[in-house]
C-alpha cells in the first residue's frame, strides 16, 4: 500500500509541475525563435534582394594608414562581388563569392584563384576584418544558435543583445558572437567577436546613421582588435543601392576578370 501510495503521490507530483516545464520550454524555444528572427531581419536590411555600393576603407596602424576605395556587389546569401578601385597597385584585385565557393582574381598575376575554407580566418586586404567577413561565406541567421540575453542601451538607442553559437557542424570563424541589434530600426550597432578559447577578438561598432533609399543604416563601421594597440579597420559607406536587378550571371569567374 505504501509503494502504491508513493508511485500516486509521484504522479501527483509529475502532473503538477508538468504545466509549468512545458510551458518554461515554450518559453526557451520562443526566445530562441524571437533571437532568430531579431538577427534575421538586421541581416536582411543590410543586405536587401540585392545590394551594390562604393565604400572606403582605412586601415590604421600604430605608425601608418592606409586608405582604399572597393565597390561591392551582393545577391541574397548566395552571391557576392568586391572590386578594389585603389589604391593603384590594388586595384583590380577582385573577391567572388558563388554559393559556397569563394575566388579571388589577382590582375598582375592573370591568375584566378579559389580560396579554401582555411583563408576564412585570415585577413582581408591587411585589414583588421577576415576574408569571411567581407564575402560571407558563413551566415549570422543558419550557421549559429541564437539567444536573447535582454536589452541594453548603445547611445541612445534601446538594444535586444543576442549571443550567437556556432552550430556543431557549421563551418564559421568565430567560437561566439555578441550582437546588439536597435529595437527599433533592427540596426547592428555593436558586435563582439570571440575565439574559440571564449577571449574576446574584436569589437565592431555602427554609427553615423544614414539613409540608404528606404533603410536607415550605419554608414561608418568600426573594428578594433582586443589585443592589438593602435591597430584600427574603419569602413565608410559612399553609397549603396538596394533591391536593383543583379542577374545571377554577373557573379561568374570570368565577369570577374574584366570588372572596371
Amino acid at each position: 500500500m505504501r509503494r502504491k501510495a508513493y508511485f500516486h503521490h509521484h504522479n501527483r507530483l509529475k502532473m503538477k509541475y508538468l504545466p509549468f516545464l512545458l510551458f518554461a520550454f515554450l518559453q526557451i524555444s520562443l526566445f530562441s525563435q524571437d533571437a532568430r528572427l531579431i538577427i534575421q531581419k538586421a541581416d536582411e536590411k543590410v543586405r536587401g534582394k540585392t545590394s551594390q555600393g562604393e565604400l572606403t576603407i582605412t586601415t590604421i596602424r600604430p605608425k601608418w594608414k592606409r586608405e582604399m576605395n572597393v565597390r561591392m556587389w551582393s545577391k541574397g546569401t548566395q552571391y557576392a562581388m568586391v572590386l578594389i578601385l585603389s589604391p593603384a597597385k590594388d586595384k583590380g584585385i577582385t573577391f567572388l563569392k558563388r554559393k559556397k565557393e569563394v575566388w579571388n582574381w589577382l590582375p598582375n598575376l592573370e591568375r584566378v584563384i579559389k580560396l579554401p575554407p582555411s583563408m576564412m580566418s585570415q585577413s582581408w586586404m591587411g585589414t583588421d576584418f577576415t576574408n569571411d567577413d567581407f564575402v560571407k561565406e558563413s551566415s549570422m541567421v543558419d550557421d549559429y544558435e541564437h539567444k536573447l540575453l535582454g536589452s541594453e542601451m548603445i547611445g541612445d538607442r534601446d538594444c535586444h543583445k543576442i549571443e550567437m553559437i556556432p552550430k556543431p557542424e557549421a563551418a564559421v570563424v568565430w567560437g561566439k558572437v555578441l550582437v546588439w541589434v536597435d529595437k527599433k530600426d533592427y540596426m547592428q550597432l555593436r558586435t563582439e567577436l570571440y575565439d574559440d578559447e571564449g577571449d574576446l577578438s574584436s569589437t565592431v561598432m555602427g554609427s553615423e546613421f544614414k539613409q540608404f533609399g528606404d533603410r536607415l543604416l550605419p554608414s561608418v563601421i568600426e573594428m578594433t582588435p582586443a589585443d592589438k594597440k593602435g591597430h584600427k579597420t574603419i569602413i565608410v559607406y559612399k553609397t549603396i543601392v538596394f533591391d536593383k536587378n543583379i542577374d545571377d550571371g554577373f557573379f561568374s569567374t570570368e565577369k570577374m576578370k574584366r570588372l572596371k
